[in-house]
């Protein structure tokens, strides 16, 4: 005989698993991409980096590991040296420096989230589905879906913000998630932005939001044919009878 969880966690539990899974496909998708070093070597090409920092792009190939490595280790400061010219000197400023702080406080806590709604999801398919069996397999696909429309509906408002504005959404963003203006740095003299321009980030929005719409539609497409093909069977059952 299965246990069976109490009526008001069974209901909170099935709450919590329809926001982690569209908070997970988010989080997921930003982390890759964060941590992906083919992508930040391949925005220095497409957009000039070598050019607008005056740097070669094996040194940026190297600082954009370091930056990489520096969202997961314990450093309190990105210090990346880089050789100009023969001579060694800071890649950036003290003001960019800080500024990397922040962005590292905002990844970290997008990884704990991240790693919560791992945590979620697979814990309420375990306890939910496998161990007290209070939810079907076909009630877990209608949950996802009902999750994956109220992910849909947020994302979508923010997709169509960045869509028709994304200089205003890009500011606003900055301006949401850090508490200083250290994030508004001069294109001319501060390489950071040098080496991710606005147009990067616009690019880089516009791929996270086709990855994470691909990877809701293969799974909001299974949860749809499982419920259509267990109703077929149930009618079909249910005519033989």
């Amino acid at each position: 005989m299965k246990r069976r969880l109490p009526p008001i966690i069974q209901g909170l539990a099935a709450a919590a698993f329809a926001a982690a899974l569209p908070l997970l496909i988010v989080t997921s998708t930003v982390r890759w991409i964060a941590g992906d070093a083919a992508y930040y070597r391949h925005g220095f090409r497409a957009f000039d980096a070598a050019d607008r920092t005056g740097l070669p792009l094996a040194e940026l190939d190297r600082a954009g590991q370091e930056i990489i490595d520096y969202f997961e280790n314990d450093a309190d400061s990105l210090r990346i040296v880089v050789t100009v010219n023969g001579a060694e000197e800071p890649l950036f400023g003290e003001r960019e420096v800080a500024h990397m702080r922040d962005v590292k406080a905002l990844m970290r806590a997008l990884f704990r989230v991240n790693e919560t709604a791992l945590v979620v999801v697979l814990g309420y398919i375990a306890l939910a589905v496998l161990w007290s069996g209070e939810r079907s397999i076909r009630g877990l696909a209608k949950l996802a879906l009902a999750g994956l429309g109220a992910g849909a509906a947020a994302v979508g408002v923010i997709a169509v913000f960045a869509v028709t504005g994304f200089d205003q959404a890009w500011t606003t963003f900055h301006e949401i998630a850090f508490r200083n203006d250290l994030w508004r740095l001069d294109p001319d003299t501060d390489r950071l932005i040098q080496m991710f321009p606005e147009p990067f980030w616009q690019q880089t929005t516009y791929l996270a939001g086709a990855l994470i719409g691909i990877q809701a539609a293969v799974i909001a497409a299974a949860a749809g044919l499982y419920l259509l093909r267990t109703r077929r069977a149930g009618n079909e059952a249910a005519s033989v009878g």
